[in-house]
This record gives C-alpha cells, structure tokens and sequence, in this order.
C-alpha cells in the first residue's frame, strides 16, 4: 500500500515523522514515499503544489499530510501561497468529503476551557464539504466599487454557492456516518440569509427521507456556534458546508482541550483519502521540539480505518494514544498540574511504545 507523505511548512515535518514512526511499527511493510509540499515545495519548484508532488498524491492509496502556511510567504501572489496545495489536492483529487471527529479523552477533561460535566464524553462527528462554497466560487477578486456610498474604493467579493448534487453527495456521508453512531444529524446553515442555505436545507430534507432511522434536525451556524459551547453532547453528527464546516471544527477541536488532538480526514467517493491534523503549521514553535503529534497519529489511525481497510491497526494505534494519555504524558498544549510534560519526540516514542 503506498502512502504519499507530505510533511509541509512549520511544524508539519516534526508530527509526520511521528506518525510515521507509529505506523512503521504497526507492522504492514507500507511503500511511503515523501514529497515537498506547501511553502518547502515553492522553495524548491516555484510553487506550492508540484506537478511531481501532483503525481505522487494520484498514485498512491492514501496521503499522509502535515500542515502548509509561514508568515515568510505572506507576500507572495495569492496562487503561490503555501496554502493553495491543500486546496489544490482537495480540488485534484475530488476530496469532497472532510470527516473531524471531536473527541473529549476522560484525561483531558481538565484540559478543555469547558466544566467537566458539560465536556466529559464528548463524542462528536463534523463532516464539512470541501470542494464548494465561497473558497472556490467564482467570480471572485478586487476591483473598484460601484455603490453609491463607495464609489471608487477597492472591495473585494466572492461568490458562495452550491448545486444540489455536492448538497446530496455530502448529506450521504453524513447520514451514513450517522447510521454507525446515534443516527442524529444536525444540518447547520443559515437558511434565513442566504440562497445557498435553502437550497442546502430543501435538499438534505429531501435525502432524509431515504434514511428514516436517522433523526434530522436544522441549525443556523451562529446558534450552531453557541450550542457547541453551551451544550456540545447533544450533538452527534454536524454536517455543513465548506466555510462554516471550517469554523465550527476548529471551535470543536478547542472542546477536546487542544487543537492539537483533532484528526481529519478528507475524503473521495471511493473512499481515498488526505488525512491531516485539524490545526495549522504553527511556525512560532517549528523546531522547538514541543508540538502535539497526537492529531497527525490518530490522522493515521483513520486512514488505516477508511482508505486502507485496517480498522483492527487503527484500534490499536488509538488505544495506544489513550494509553499514553492515561500514563500521564502531556505536550505544552494539554499540559495540566500534576502530569508528566514531553517533547514531541518523546510522544511518538511512548506512542510507539504502547503499541508493543
């Protein structure tokens, strides 16, 4: 099985070289092979996202990436940025899909800003769409005002939109999802602003029908944004779209106690998949040594899960990430009084070490 590895920009190549490390152990003999990515692959190519590294990502079964992005690059034309590969891989490959489970370990309760008995279980399944909405509408751009009030400034526009086959095709694998767990899902949009949220909404009214063992409820994202605080455990599984998928998840991953515990997974209709850690590339702590290579591990675990057909692999390697959480061992980022604090090397190697 061969596995595009993609470390990219910051702290990227620390945390994949730990979940390389973790699957290397597992035992399988994986064909992995490493491409620049992001704002090391414009160092090297001229640009963020390489036609080898392209090439790489099509041929193999399931990429493992890290993270793009340096405030160095900050400057360059906006299809150069280190940003644009993610995007790009997303497009290429047709990764519509964007699985991020949010999931409160009973040893990290006191790690979330939340009281323990408003987190403690925390057991919740985003699924956002990837491939549409205002990140790839066009038209878009910068150009010189027309309105009354403005005439003659610079105002930038984009367009948000969705057809109703990417609505269906996400609702799909949100109510599927919903079938494995407790079969509720919330439809979150904000129908009472925008076209593109009726339109949401008519569809995934009309797809639940096809799934009558699975309760369907709507949210408008800024409640949706409120209720996760308020109340997270009532949710089962969210689906959304592109720009308040991308919102609601980061503010999930901050329910678990760090951003740096949140896998995900992107996936095709056949089920290949880019898995990534929910966070960025941090380059204020790249190679300091301190980062969290827990959400990059357990990113593993879900490609052996959904695009290899390792299910048993990956309940080893999350059983072993729950051992070492158990044994007391903490990066800075979910670091709490009375436990152990460890580099990121010394994360991957009690990982590595549990799993024996």
């Amino acid at each position: 099985m061969k596995i595009a590895v993609l470390p990219g920009d910051g702290i990227g190549p620390e945390i994949v070289a730990q979940a390389v490390r973790v699957l290397q152990a597992i035992g399988p003999k994986f064909d992995l092979e490493e491409a620049p990515v992001g704002g090391a692959a414009y160092d090297v190519a001229g640009h963020p996202l390489p036609p080898a590294t392209l090439e790489l990502a099509k041929k193999a079964d399931a990429i493992l990436f890290g993270a793009v992005g340096d405030w160095k690059y900050d400057t360059l034309a906006r299809e150069l940025r280190p940003e644009q590969a993610i995007l790009g891989l997303r497009k290429h490959l047709e990764l519509f899909a964007n699985f991020r489970p949010a999931i409160c370990y009973p040893e990290l309760t006191a790690a979330s800003s939340l009281k323990p008995e408003i987190i403690g279980g925390l057991d919740i399944l985003i699924v956002r769409e990837l491939n549409g909405d205002i990140y790839f509408g066009q038209p878009r751009g910068i150009r010189t005002s027309e309105l009354p009030l403005f005439k003659g400034a610079r105002e930038g526009f984009d367009t948000m939109h969705y057809s109703e086959p990417e609505v269906e095709r996400i609702g799909h694998v949100a109510f599927q999802a919903a079938r494995k767990r407790g079969k509720k899902v919330c439809s979150v949009d904000k129908a009472n602003v925008l076209e593109t949220s009726q339109l949401w909404r008519e569809v995934m009214i009309r797809i639940s029908k096809e799934y009558p063992d699975v309760e369907l409820s709507h949210m408008y994202v800024d409640n949706a944004a409120m209720q996760l605080v308020k109340a997270p455990k009532a949710f089962d599984v969210v689906v959304t779209g592109n720009l308040f998928g991308d919102i609601l998840s980061d503010e999930a991953a901050m329910l678990t106690g760090s951003i740096g515990m949140l896998p995900s997974a992107s996936l095709d209709k056949n089920n290949k998949g880019l898995y990534e850690p929910s966070h960025g590339s941090a380059p204020d702590i790249a190679g300091k040594g301190i980062a969290n290579p827990l959400a990059t591990i357990l990113s593993a675990a879900m490609m052996l899960r959904y695009s290899l057909g390792m299910p048993a692999e990956a309940d080893r390697i999350e059983k072993a990430v729950q051992k070492v959480l158990a044994q007391g061992l903490r990066t800075a980022d979910i670091y709490t009084e009375g436990t152990k604090k460890v580099s990121t090397i010394e994360m991957g190697d009690a990982v590595v070490a549990a799993l024996s």
